[in-house]
């Protein structure tokens, strides 16, 4: 089994204290988000591999040898300000986060991602096409890919409309961002593509691709794992170990966080030394083991 830490928050940024508790714990509990009696109990012991997805890796980074399972750190690294990201930190900070741990864990298991795309008065083409550029240029020789994709319309998206300010992107507008990226990431060596964009870009060098691939998986761990069926990208099925709308980034076009109000509550019933991420367990709560 594959851990995903997380697709629903960001545990390495905000829940470290926790993930380690329950590394050395030796299991984790997961409540599901639409059946919330019914919890998964992951057994470190069934983990082939974590795979963390991440804005601020630093709180992890000194634990990182203590996590004797294969790892891959996806990190997002995005263009933006405080009026989209309230509370990301410096992204300077971040990109030696990345250089810190290429000494720990090797740029094989390193890679960047760069998304959502938002594209508006504030944040044109050309902004993203600069940035992209500076981006390779920071990360060469740390990482080996960095994935894209577009915002998409989530809640959260329209709930923060005007902030946002923001279009679609027109064909004009993808032809100049796949070939302008795809020619950054040529000249820096690195490996770029889509997740989860139907191959848009394909035609103008950037082709559709998986975080966390089979091929990724298979190198990482020795074992085959099938296709992600519940997603539409290329990556192979994980197990998520997080909770929706626990994330203290606020970022405005998050589709994990919806709810500010929630999650001020959640955060404050966080335990750091509960197998659950937010709360406890409760009586009728049915605990089952899961292994795949």
């Amino acid at each position: 089994m594959i851990v995903n830490a997380s697709g629903r928050t960001d545990i390495p940024a905000f829940f470290s204290t926790w993930f380690m508790n329950r590394l050395k714990a030796g299991f984790f509990d997961v409540r599901n988000p639409f059946a919330p009696s019914m919890v998964s109990r992951i057994f470190v012991e069934d983990i082939d591999a974590f795979m963390f997805c991440t804005k601020n890796p630093l709180p992890l980074i000194p634990h990182l040898k203590e996590i004797d399972k294969p790892i891959l750190m996806d990190v997002t690294v995005t263009p933006y300000h405080e009026d989209y990201e309230p509370n990301v930190i410096d992204k300077k900070k971040i990109i030696e986060g990345l250089w810190q741990m290429n000494s720990i864990l090797g740029k094989e298991s390193l890679s960047v991602r760069y998304d959502p795309i938002i594209l508006s008065e504030r944040y044109p083409v050309e902004y993203h096409l600069r940035a992209f550029e500076k981006l390779c240029t920071l990360v060469e020789g740390c990482v080996e890919s960095i994935s894209i994709s577009f915002l998409d319309d989530y809640k959260n998206v329209r709930k923060n409309a005007r902030e946002l300010a923001c279009h679609k992107p027109t064909q004009e507008e993808l032809k100049a961002i796949g070939e302008g990226f795809a020619q950054s990431a040529k000249k820096h060596q690195l490996e770029v593509f889509t997740c989860c964009e139907k191959g848009i870009l394909a035609s103008y060098g950037v082709p559709e691709g998986g975080c966390f691939s089979q091929k990724k998986a298979l190198q990482m761990t020795g074992k085959a794992f099938k296709k992600w069926k519940a997603r539409d990208c290329e990556c192979v099925e994980m197990a998520d170990i997080g909770a929706y709308n626990t994330c203290s980034h606020l970022c405005k076009y998050c589709y994990a966080n919806f709810d500010e109000q929630k999650i001020k509550r959640n955060v404050l019933n966080h335990d750091p030394n509960s197998p659950l991420l937010i709360g406890h367990l409760k009586s009728d709560d049915l605990i089952k083991r899961r292994s795949a």
